[in-house]
């Protein structure tokens, strides 16, 4: 038997694997998610023109000033200004030709139409100069970035109403296992409610992928035949249970059957050791173990880069962040520990029993601390690194 592969080099090794999928014209606003498929510049030029960064007055040379008008957002003042003169300006409103300086309407006297101040303002005071923020044919973002609500406002802004982007990835699921019950509400003593397939497809939300949910399916080489034949077209499949080498665990001889080719498995971490990879043409197989807090580990570990990395992620793997052990953490044994552990003001803090079917730890982390193998006991105070799991 082989020995365990490294995180990193399994990593790599699936990385190199993941199918290239096609671009496609998206719509900027459904294109959350997502990753470009091109380089992508600016089609006009923000501010478009000098604008007024505060409500007040768009000044023309030495005061004081008479007022010549509006300017309002939308509604830019028609002539240009000589010295002396003024127009009253609202916030994002163009400047007038002639104007180089706004006064802030709290530091302006009026007397009738015409203005004075205690304190002339800079040249350029309060003033969003034409192009600071960006200007025509600027690279604004690279292929392989994700789309997020701020660039999704970027490109808008930068004149585009389409992005191109990888197709969405066609996921399908499958958990196997003969103690799995369909519906969590009718569950035999014999039983555990099927929770992994519903766990992974909420993983793959954000990504925009299509999904489609196979299973659960018993340990059956026929159940397991007709289910593999239902995923023909996926370029991904994300097995969950069964891809160890038990007497029950069929899933890999299934998936031999089926025509794909075992590339690796077994990975130097806990949890998710019997983490399996294999392929089938351009399709590429994954078979997370049965364990939901294993199956978790590896979805965010292996799964969820593969499928970014398919969609055109440039930077694929999670983010690895510093952080701080809340409490004095044990010695590690011979594999890569990951830990379910809680951000609080202190540190990072376990949050609760770290066994791989215990749901309501994981439930409860936010974050997974990266311990390494045969890692010394630390105290409280120690600086570690680990994962941060969502945003919310």
């Amino acid at each position: 038997m082989s020995a365990a592969l490294s995180l990193e080099e399994a990593q790599a090794r699936l990385l190199a694997l993941a199918p290239a999928l096609a671009p496609e014209a998206c719509a900027v606003e459904q294109a959350l998610g997502r990753y470009l498929a091109a380089d992508l510049s600016a089609a006009r030029t923000q501010p478009p023109a000098d604008l007024s960064a505060m409500d007040g007055y768009a000044l023309g040379g030495q005061g004081p000033w008479q007022r010549m008008g509006e300017s309002r957002a939308g509604a830019p003042f028609a002539g240009s200004l000589s010295t002396g003169q003024c127009v009253r300006i609202s916030t994002g409103a163009h400047l007038p030709h002639g104007a180089d300086r706004v006064l802030l309407q709290e530091d302006a006297h009026l007397a009738g139409d015409t203005i004075s101040t205690d304190q002339d303002p800079a040249a350029g005071s309060h003033v969003r100069a034409r192009g600071f923020d960006f200007r025509e044919g600027d690279r604004l973002l690279v292929r392989g970035t994700a789309m997020t609500p701020a660039r999704i406002a970027l490109v808008l802004a930068a004149g585009h109403g389409q992005v191109s982007v990888a197709r969405p990835a066609r996921i399908a699921i499958l958990d196997t296992g003969d103690e799995l019950a369909s519906d969590p509400a009718h569950c035999a003593p014999h039983q555990i409610p099927a929770s992994n397939g519903g766990m992974l497809a909420a993983m793959l939300a954000p990504l925009g992928c299509e999904v489609i949910r196979l299973g659960p399916i018993g340990d059956d080489h026929a159940a397991l035949a007709a289910a593999l034949s239902q995923a023909e077209s996926a370029d991904i499949l994300i097995t969950s249970g069964g891809a160890s080498v038990g007497d029950h665990d069929l899933v890999q001889d299934a998936l031999t059957r089926w025509g794909a080719q075992i590339a690796f498995w077994r990975i130097a971490i806990k949890p998710g050791k019997p983490m399996m990879v294999a392929t089938r043409g351009a399709q590429v197989v994954l078979g997370l173990p049965g364990n939901p807090v294993s199956c978790f580990v590896t979805a965010f570990l292996f799964a969820l880069p593969l499928v970014r990395a398919a969609m055109g992620a440039a930077a694929p793997l999670p983010r690895r962040h510093a952080l701080v052990a809340g409490e004095a953490l044990p010695a590690v044994g011979k594999r890569r520990e990951f830990l379910r552990a809680v951000l609080g003001p202190d540190g990072a803090r376990l949050s609760g029993s770290q066994d791989s079917s215990a749901l309501a730890s994981l439930a409860a982390a936010d974050c997974l601390i990266d311990r390494p193998a045969d890692s010394p006991a630390l105290p409280a105070g120690s600086t570690i690194t680990g994962f941060l799991l969502h945003n919310g």
